[in-house]
């Protein structure tokens, strides 16, 4: 059968870090996108879930605090401050 070139757009992030990827597997780039492309054709389907995670409620409100700048904590300027309060007794 012949061959094709087919061109893809990605960004240089991701291009270069799917590089490494392929080559650290023994892929070359043009092999793993052969792969994805007859396992779709042979299962007729994306062979991966595609979805978007939604965050739960508490995440919601807590964006939702950010947001709105509501029921924040205090400001903290180090991480020895942070963990004292973290750690600290809240029962007194």
């Amino acid at each position: 059968m012949a061959q094709v070139n087919v061109n893809i757009r990605m960004d240089e992030e991701t291009k270069v870090a799917f590089d490494s990827f392929c080559e650290n597997i023994g892929l070359s780039v043009s092999a793993a996108f052969n792969v994805y492309a007859k396992t779709v054709v042979r299962e007729q389907r994306i062979p991966f879930e595609i979805r978007m995670e939604v965050p739960n409620a508490e995440t919601l409100r807590a964006m939702e605090n950010v947001r709105k700048r509501e029921n924040l904590s205090k400001p903290f300027h180090s991480v020895e401050e942070l963990m004292e309060d973290l750690n600290a007794d809240d029962s007194l």
